[in-house]
Order: structure tokens, then sequence, then C-alpha cells
């Protein structure tokens, strides 16, 4: 018949959860990690070749690879900062009856490349391969083409309202655009606890990632030069005026800004050229993948959100379905711009505005779209009703962000 006393204690969370939806919604994510879109990807590429899974620290590679080794019976995970784990990949010495091998962090064994290729090359067939690593894995990957035609690759991101909506999850703008798409943060139970995290996620990156990357000991300037950045989010930068903003030489700047785009830190979006007559070819915008990282108003990091889930948009459409697309943005010399550009073949394919809370399209939209035939776009962040004006589609900008691709 049941038990009456359990009975009663599950209608009384029912009807917390209806009274206080928002706050029980958050709680239970925190005791139940949220699904990856990236899953059901990864699974159907696998038993064509490798994946090489990549992207920031802390982005959840390790959580997501050891997920999906619960889809397979016999799977093994090694972790080459393991001693024990290193012997075993040294030796090969994983069960042959192993049908999934995760190898975390192999980009730090000496000659790494060649002994994947002989792995992989003289594998059993019933053997598949999950490779993961953060953005070392990434620079070396592109130091040579010893594994060419052997891996398809992933680049995990953050969560995005588009990733969080496919899988089930409500989207919470708010808390989106205040903690960032990172898991910790994201699901972490205030903003302190965020921040927190935060600060000792830089100081990380700082002390130990880039001190690895590149012999570099001047700390305070790449904290100087990270601490400017965040305040221009979304503002063309000039090498030249940041190294006389932080007293530093420009092709230092440089550098640095080499080094914090390898380590998923910031990435920069280029004005776009062919066909575009008179275009910048210089001074890209910054934009972070934490987009909590971001100083400013809302309507700023409502920028870096969008920009973060363009990025990771296009990144889909290339790893998982192999099409040329890119992310850019429309400049003048007579500075008429206009945020994002979509990219496919070198091609424009949509022009994308974003607003916190204003309907009007903007000039620059209206003249890019007029002038060269190219649908144009105004996502508003606030925004009471939806329309279509003077050509221009406006829209609620959490809604477009939602129907992207991952």
């Amino acid at each position: 018949m049941g038990y009456p006393e359990y009975s009663a204690l599950l209608c009384g969370i029912v009807l917390t959860i209806l009274q206080n939806g928002a706050e029980w919604s958050k709680v239970f994510l925190e005791n139940r990690p949220v699904e990856r879109q990236y899953k059901r990807y990864i699974l159907n590429d696998l038993p064509k070749k490798m994946v090489f899974l990549t992207g920031p620290r802390q982005v959840g590679k390790t959580w997501l690879a050891k997920d999906i080794a619960g889809s397979f019976s016999d799977n093994a995970y090694l972790n080459y900062d393991s001693a024990e784990d290193r012997e075993i990949i040294r030796q090969e010495a994983w069960l042959d009856t192993t049908k999934l091998l995760i190898l975390d962090e192999l980009h730090k064994m000496p000659g790494w490349k060649n002994y994947l290729k002989g792995v992989y090359d003289t594998k059993p067939d019933h053997l598949i391969i999950l490779v993961t690593g953060s953005a070392r894995l990434e620079a070396f990957r592109q130091g040579g083409d010893s594994l060419a035609g052997r891996f398809f690759r992933h680049r995990l991101m953050p969560f995005s309202p588009a990733e969080l909506s496919h899988v089930g999850v409500s989207v919470d703008p708010e808390n989106l655009l205040a903690q960032g798409g990172f898991p910790e943060p994201f699901l972490a139970e205030n903003s302190v606890d965020a921040d927190r995290w935060r600060m000792q996620y830089i100081d990380g990156l700082i002390r130990t990632d880039i001190l690895d990357f590149e012999r570099i000991h001047d700390f305070r300037a790449m904290q100087l030069l990270l601490d400017l950045l965040r305040s221009r989010t979304g503002s063309p930068v000039s090498n030249q005026s940041i190294a006389e903003d932080i007293q530093i030489a420009p092709n230092t700047v440089k550098k640095y800004l080499q080094i914090l785009e390898s380590l998923y830190i910031i990435f920069r979006v280029h004005p776009f050229s062919r066909n575009i007559a008179r275009s910048i070819l210089k001074e890209p915008k910054i934009y972070f993948f934490d987009t909590g990282l971001v100083k400013g108003d809302e309507g700023v990091k409502f920028e870096n959100m969008t920009a973060l889930c363009l990025l990771k948009h296009v990144y889909g459409l290339v790893d998982f379905q192999g099409r040329p697309y890119a992310l850019h943005y429309l400049r003048t010399k007579e500075k008429k711009e206009v945020d994002f550009c979509i990219v496919n073949d070198d091609k424009p394919e949509l022009l994308i505005e974003v607003k916190r809370s204003d309907p009007k399209p903007t000039d620059a939209l209206l003249y890019f779209t007029n002038k060269y035939g190219v649908p144009g776009m105004q996502l508003v962040l606030r925004l009471k009703r939806e329309k279509k004006t003077k050509g221009i589609e406006i829209r609620r900008g959490m809604d477009y962000l939602k129907s992207l691709l991952i």
C-alpha cells in the first residue's frame, strides 16, 4: 500500500518546490551534475576516429570523459599526472578487453604524438580512444601533422543558454551573466562562492599554466594586462595603446595576448574584410570565455555572453559538421561598426548587433544590410516585443541564444 510518512514528505517537497521553484531548481542542479550536450556528438565520432577533447581548464572535460566512459562496459581512464597511470601508459598495459581508452594530460608525455600514432595504428578493432587536455593539448596539436586524419576535435565550452535549454535546464539570465557558464561558479550557491572560485582560477592560470606555457616571471604585468582587458571588453584594442597604458613593450603585449588566448582566457574577434569595402584589417575586439570576468554594466556582459555563444555555435558547426564557419565583426574607416558577423566559407551570412534595451536598429546595421544584402538582426536583452523593422529582425536576446546549435 506504500508508506504514508514518505508520501507526506514527498508532497511537502513538491509543494515547497512549487512555492520556491527557482531556488529549489538550483539546489537540485547542485546535487545533480548537468549533462553536457557534447556527449552525443562525441559518442557519435568515437567509433570513427580518435577524439581530442580540448577546452578551458575546469570547464568539465574530465567529468564529461568519465560520464562518456559509463556508456562502455570495459573502459580505462588513465591520467598522465598519476605515477601509476603513467607506467600503464608507457607500457601500453591496459587490459586487452578495454573498449574505451581515455588518456588525460597525455600531451605532457615526451613524444606523445608519435606514441599516440603508434597506439592508434596498431590498436585492435574494438578499441576506441578519447584524448583529453586543456590549452597545451590544443597548442601541441597544431604543431605538426603526424596525427593528421586520425582524430576529430571537439572544443568543450562553458554552459550557454542553448546547451542548457537543449538538456532541459531552465536558464536564469541574471545568474548566467553574473556568474558565467563554467560549471563550478554556475552551480555555486551564491555569488561569493563564484567570486572565490574565479579568484583562485585566474591566479592558478597565471602562476601555473602561463609559467608552464612560457617562461614568464612578470606576473604583475600579466595581471595588469588582464585587468585592463576586463574593462575594455568588446572594444577594439591595439597593442600600442595597451603597451602605453601598462608600460611594457608592444611585442610583449602581443606575446601576452597570444598566451591568454591559447589558455582559453580570452578570445579575439577580428574584423571581416573580404567583400566589405574599406574595412580595417587590425584591432580585434577582446572577449572572455568566462563572462563573470567582465567589468562593466549589464549591456557589456550581455555582449560578451553573446560573443561566447556565437563562438560556441561556430565551433560546433566546425567540429561537429565540418562546415567552414567563422566569427568576425564589421568596421569601416568611417567607424561604422556592427558587433558580429557570422561568416560561412568567407561570405557574410548574418549580421548581429547587441543591445541591452534599445529596440531601434542601429544606423550601421541598416547600412551594412542594405549595402551588401546580408540579413541583419538586433539582439536585445530586455525587449517587450519582437518585430521586424526596415528589414531588421529585433529579437529577444536570450531566446535567440537558446536557439543556437549548442
